[in-house]
């Protein structure tokens, strides 16, 4: 009877979020707050656990997409109960949650996505973003610097300012989501990802400014792609690549037919200071523009 109540009350936890779901044509959003089971000593320790080291945190980025983290706690209960975590967060940094609540069963660990903001105006340097338990306090390191001093990994699209033709009368569908640097489908209709506003109209664009002349030869683009969602029938089929190049726009790249989760594009060097992505068309009968991340190198 335990185990059975246990795992209802689990199960509420991601009904809650569920209920946010988008509506149709639109593929609903995973769950954002997650538990997994696990085994327990008995100890009667929650522990809280953060999904990173430390967090970078750039300024002067869209608003829409803050920096992310994900963060969480465990129980080494005997019994289930309800935990609560508190989260904590050096000014003027501001989080999207000052605490965590959860029903857990021994053993099990639940997380959720935390968004960081970087106010205007913020100073460069360290921060600390504290995750708190009546046994435990974890801190993890926040670093406020520009994008172009951001570790971009050779990504020069990363964190770049974004503009589309139309964005999603919903909110969780940004453009600037196409740039945060996470490629996974899993945060899909939860601001992790942009759906154009225009079903089965094309062309659809989004581009990306590169903050300056560079040189550029691949493009990744990483399509709407989960086991629920398939890019077969849900991603970006169609699509031209062109970049500014003094001023104008030229098709460096095309990509047709496509039935995958990410596409690779490779084409001769040019000096561009933009690169911009003309979506035809997508897969299914819900024509919408899904695209998760766009990688410029």
């Amino acid at each position: 009877m335990r185990t059975l109540t246990a795992a209802l009350a689990v199960a509420a936890v991601a009904t809650l979020t569920a209920a946010a779901w988008a509506p149709d044509p639109e593929p609903p959003s995973s769950v954002s707050v997650k538990v997994k089971p696990g085994s327990s000593t008995g100890t009667g320790k929650l522990t809280p656990v953060a999904g990173a080291e430390r967090l970078v945190a750039p300024l002067g980025v869209d608003p829409a997409c803050p920096a992310k983290i994900d963060i969480g706690m465990r129980s080494d209960a005997k019994k289930a109960r309800f935990a609560t975590m508190n989260v904590e967060i050096d000014a003027p940094l501001t989080a999207s949650r000052t605490m965590l609540t959860s029903y857990l069963p021994p053993g099990h660990e639940v997380r959720a996505k935390l968004l960081v903001a970087v106010p205007p105006g913020t100073e460069q340097g360290g921060y600390g973003l504290r995750l708190r338990t009546p046994a435990e306090t974890l801190t993890v390191p926040v670093e406020v610097t520009t994008v172009d001093e951001l570790d971009n990994g050779g990504n020069l699209a990363l964190r770049r300012p974004v503009t589309a033709s139309s964005q999603h009368a919903s909110a969780n569908y940004p453009p600037c989501s196409v740039v945060d640097g996470d490629r996974s489908s899993n945060g899909w209709a939860g601001g992790n990802g942009w759906n154009d506003a225009t079903g089965r109209a094309w062309p659809d664009t989004v581009a990306i400014a590169l903050g300056g002349a560079k040189q550029v030869s691949r493009v990744d683009l990483y399509t709407l792609d989960t086991e629920r969602y398939p890019a077969d029938t849900y991603g970006l089929r169609d699509w031209d690549v062109q970049a500014q190049v003094g001023g104008q726009w030229q098709t460096v790249a095309q990509v047709r037919g496509n039935t995958a989760g990410d596409a690779r594009s490779d084409f001769a060097p040019v000096t561009a200071d933009a690169v911009r992505i003309v979506a035809l068309a997508s897969n299914g009968a819900n024509d919408y523009t899904r695209i998760i991340e766009v990688e410029v190198r």
